[in-house]
């Protein structure tokens, strides 16, 4: 019983359960966003993008696609809204954030291996090499 209780105080393990939670959360928010101002805003453009009523058949057996399309639409506005309103905005903020942040790390010239920049021996390939606080300018 004491391995179990370890396993899920483990730090891991909290950790995913908040992030599971937290992108819960976030799912209902963006879903949310989409059905108030995006679908909306397409019905004022093209018509609402609803196709649940699309089906099709074959031997008396009905194949509603439409609900698949609407799910496509509505996953490709999700999939956009998400990369423009939050990829993007906090790529571009933690590369203005490490702009200035000092390099501690650089490819090694024989097997291209991420080594210290102080390193004067790869720890991968054992190539002896000039640290970069030598080389000149």
């Amino acid at each position: 019983m004491l391995g179990f209780r370890t396993f899920l105080m483990r730090g891991n393990l909290i950790d995913l359960a908040v992030a599971f939670v937290v992108g819960a959360a976030f799912a209902s928010l963006v879903k949310d966003f989409v059905t108030s101002f995006i679908g909306p805003l397409l019905a004022v453009f093209g018509g609402k993008p609803d196709f649940t009523r699309l089906a099709f058949t074959i031997n008396n057996t009905r194949f509603p696609y439409g609900i698949f399309l609407t799910s496509v639409v509505a996953f490709l506005i999700t999939s956009a809204i998400v990369y423009f309103v939050v990829v993007l905005p906090v790529s571009r903020f933690i590369a203005y954030i490490d702009r200035n942040k000092e390099q501690t790390e650089r490819d090694c010239p024989e097997c291209l291996s991420a080594i210290p920049v102080a390193a004067r021996r790869c720890k991968f390939c054992t190539a002896q090499i000039v640290p970069a606080t030598e080389m000149p300018g």
